[in-house]
């Protein structure tokens, strides 16, 4: 999880959760006027009520981030892992695939574990590597192609990605799967395909397939993400930031 979430969770909540805590606000300001017959012991013990309340919510909080960095710290093991057993170590970092899959999480509102689960199953897949770079990468392209795969009905996005990794690892034999999921190939591009391998451009290859993947399902993660479920998902990244980064130094 990148460092970036207290920022995306910040924007965000502003732009959608501020009316809301601006009402709670404004029914508390209506209680304190409505409690001027109220004595003054009554006053100190629904006060203790309330900052009860706020401890428990606090301590609830504190929970969840431990949690949710707990999972952070299991995913990123596995990615490290991986990332020295395949030699995937020469092309890319821990650091770098969870900063990816949080910046799909905070798009598409989908747990950026979750994520990057799906690209430690493509780290497994020694021909998928990011020839190119950013988005455009192989790497990077797969990683969100298996997000979008799953949003689109094509099971989960370990499955989408263990069927996108053999397709692009092998992409002559690979595109079958693809094919019999529902990702349709037409025969020019499967001679295209075959010609490509054979000629040793791999690469070229697996852009064609990562090229008619995103044709039929680019954007859809993106595109069904609500406004309460990317603040949802921005505070999951949040509570994690806190315990992971936060609560050390405090």
């Amino acid at each position: 999880m990148a460092f970036n979430s207290k920022l995306n969770f910040d924007i965000f909540a502003r732009d959608h959760a501020s009316p809301v805590f601006n009402k709670f606000g404004r029914e508390v300001d209506r209680t304190g006027r409505n409690m001027g017959g109220v004595s003054a012991g009554t006053k100190k013990l629904i006060g203790a009520f309330a900052g009860l309340a706020i401890i428990s919510k606090a301590s609830m909080f504190l929970k969840d981030a431990n949690t949710e960095a707990r999972e952070s710290q299991k995913v990123n093991a596995l990615t490290a892992n991986a990332l020295k057993t395949t030699g995937a170590s020469a092309w890319a970092s821990t650091k770098g695939i969870g900063a990816y899959a949080t910046a799909l999480s905070n798009k598409t509102a989908v747990d950026d574990e979750a994520i990057q689960s799906g690209a430690n199953l493509l780290l497994t897949f020694k021909n998928v590597k990011n020839a190119g770079s950013g988005t455009s990468a192989v790497f990077n392209r797969a990683t969100a192609a298996a997000v979008d795969l799953s949003a689109s009905g094509f099971g989960s996005i370990t499955g989408a990605s263990k069927m996108l990794g053999k397709a692009l690892n092998d992409p002559v034999k690979g595109i079958s799967a693809l094919s019999r999921a529902g990702v349709t190939f037409s025969d020019s591009q499967k001679k295209q395909i075959a010609a490509m391998v054979k000629a040793g451009d791999v690469l070229g290859a697996q852009k064609i397939i990562l090229k008619e993947v995103e044709s039929q399902v680019k954007g859809s993660a993106a595109a069904q993400a609500t406004a309460a479920d990317k603040l949802k998902v921005s505070l999951q990244n949040f509570q994690e930031l806190v315990r992971t980064e936060l609560l050390p130094v405090l």
